[in-house]
């Protein structure tokens, strides 16, 4: 089955984009609550949340449920070009990913690397998910010109395969090749050291899925047949990792394993690994995207166009959500008897040993996200308006 070079131009309306909106809008909105414990909760500092050595079960479901956010993401990045390239020729499309992969990248290294360090000498440049989705936009602007059942189909290899590379844990080298690729890593060097938090390999497997998933959305695609597909590939993705982890073989480079009571040997089952994104990972967050997608397509409410703008100015609230979060840890630290200076970070910021003793309750955290979510919606309502506005404006494709 293959792709058009351009299909006529007939804008997708209605639901149907509304659905993808609220799911994007839906998992930003949860991506806040990582970040901002990144900054205010006190065990950020000592331990990560999904050691089940140390961790308790709120505080693991709340690192968890933020794992939804990357995988969808980039998945509905991936749709969204697809729905992009209905209204272009292959070679506009290919043109626009090159180039909005290529500003993402940058966007990366000084925008949000500033944002997420507040220190203007770049000590450390942090590579996540804004370079993973530029560098899969790069990949998918070549990918395009395949026939789209072969798009998908390479995806799906990728995402199954790729970790055929797990190297098993302890001391080894990481070649800077096999950082880019698979395995995450922080490189010291001088003057600017790289901390590689997301491998690309299976973003971009991810994406070019969520490529070929856009036909699902095409005007003349059935609604009914739409939800059906979505519920069975739901299920079919969350029966399949429920097989794949039980059996506890392949698909994961950390097994499962009985626990200290029946709850925790439930949080071993669903602890699956973020960096790079495993075979598992990737079944468990976007099996119940799809779920989510096949039954949202129903009229928005009050709570649901709010969720929506979130979704249609992705990038403005991602940089905005950033820059805010850390100014607030920086009066925060000050409030708490640090050095405003402390959160002048040199890597990530759990990583800094200058923050040990500082932090705030779990409850703080939640409290804290709430607020700031509320406080930036306005911006965003503005930017959204102005974007729809506007849309002959080319530069608001790439924020």
């Amino acid at each position: 089955m293959s792709q058009p070079t351009a299909i006529p131009a007939m804008p997708v309306k209605g639901k149907r984009l509304h659905s993808i909106d609220l799911l994007r809008g839906t998992v930003m909105i949860i991506m806040a609550l990582d970040h901002v414990r990144d900054y205010f909760h006190a065990s950020a500092f000592l331990y990560d949340p999904t050691d089940l050595t140390r961790t308790d079960v709120p505080l693991f479901f709340t690192r968890w449920i933020t794992h939804f956010c990357a995988p969808i993401f980039t998945f509905l990045a991936g749709t969204s070009a697809f729905l992009n390239g209905t209204k272009k020729t292959k070679k506009e499309l290919s043109l626009f990913l090159l180039t909005r992969g290529l500003w993402l990248v940058i966007a990366e290294l000084v925008i949000v690397t500033l944002g997420w360090t507040f220190n203007p000498q770049y000590p450390v440049l942090i590579l996540q998910v804004i370079w993973a989705l530029g560098v899969s936009m790069m990949v998918l602007a070549g990918m395009i010109y395949l026939p789209l059942t072969a798009i998908l189909v390479i995806g799906l290899a990728i995402i199954g395969a790729h970790n055929l590379l797990d190297v098993p844990p302890g001391p080894h080298n990481t070649s800077f090749i096999m950082g880019v690729l698979h395995e995450q890593h922080i490189f010291f060097m001088k003057p600017v050291s790289i901390m590689m938090g997301y491998p690309v390999t299976p973003w971009i497997g991810i994406m070019m899925v969520g490529y070929a998933f856009g036909q699902l959305y095409l005007p003349t695609f059935d609604s009914g047949k739409r939800r059906k597909t979505l519920i069975w590939l739901g299920l079919g993705a969350v029966a399949l990792f429920i097989i794949i982890r039980f059996i506890n073989m392949y698909g994961d480079p950390h097994p499962w394993s009985a626990q200290k009571n029946p709850v925790f040997t439930v949080l071993s089952f669903l602890n699956t690994t973020k960096y790079p994104p495993s075979l598992l990972y990737i079944l468990m967050t976007l099996g119940p995207a799809m779920l989510f997608l096949a039954f949202a397509e129903k009229p928005l409410n009050r709570l649901s166009e709010k969720l929506v703008v979130f979704g249609r100015v992705p990038m403005f609230y991602y940089l905005l959500h950033i820059y805010l979060i850390h100014i607030l840890a920086v009066i925060a630290a000050a409030i708490s008897g640090f050095k405003w200076s402390d959160m002048v970070l040199t890597g990530w910021v759990s990583m800094n040993s200058q923050l040990q003793g500082y932090g705030y309750s779990l409850a703080f955290v939640y409290v804290l996200w709430i607020i700031i979510v509320i406080g930036v919606y306005p911006l965003c309502k503005r930017y959204d308006a102005y974007k729809q506005a506007n849309r002959t404006k080319w530069w608001l494709s790439y924020i």
